[in-house]
């Protein structure tokens, strides 16, 4: 027996029971709590010094091989939400290098990192997302925003 719910909102959070007439012992019931979470975005800050290497964790509080099963994106944010590095599982990354504020300044480092080297005083106050797609409807999603400080 088994309760199927499509187009899962917020709403739907509640007690929900499940009852059956047997014979001969009479009605059979059950009980359970839904608790149907909102998407939440986890924000960070990094701060590196100018000419290092940053290297951004995808989602700081998830074990890396988690997300090796899982497709994933990094986003770098110049005015848009651009496209930096997508990685499918048991593929390599594509890299898209179209971008003159970054060119081949990325790349996906180990656990899915990004790793952005040199650092560039532009890139100070620079976000970079990170989406996971566990599910074609639940993506988790956590940003970074970075600080740049000189020598």
């Amino acid at each position: 027996w088994a309760l199927h719910l499509k187009n899962v909102t917020i709403a739907l959070s509640g007690q929900y029971e499940c009852s059956f007439a047997t014979y001969p012992y009479g009605t059979k019931a059950a009980e359970i709590q839904l608790i149907v979470k909102a998407e939440e975005e986890q924000h960070y800050l990094k701060k590196v010094w100018l000419n290092q290497t940053l290297e951004i964790p995808c989602l700081e509080d998830t074990i890396s091989e988690d997300l090796s099963t899982y497709p994933l994106k990094w986003l770098g944010d110049n005015d848009r939400k651009e496209e930096l590095v997508t990685k499918e599982p048991s593929c390599p990354a594509v890299y898209r290098n179209s971008s003159s504020v970054y060119g081949q300044r990325v790349r996906l480092g180990l656990n899915n990192t990004l790793k952005i080297f040199p650092t560039k005083i532009t890139d100070d106050g620079r976000v970079f997302s990170c989406h996971v797609m566990y599910h074609p409807e639940r993506v988790q999603k956590s940003s970074t925003t970075v600080r740049v400080y000189g020598k």
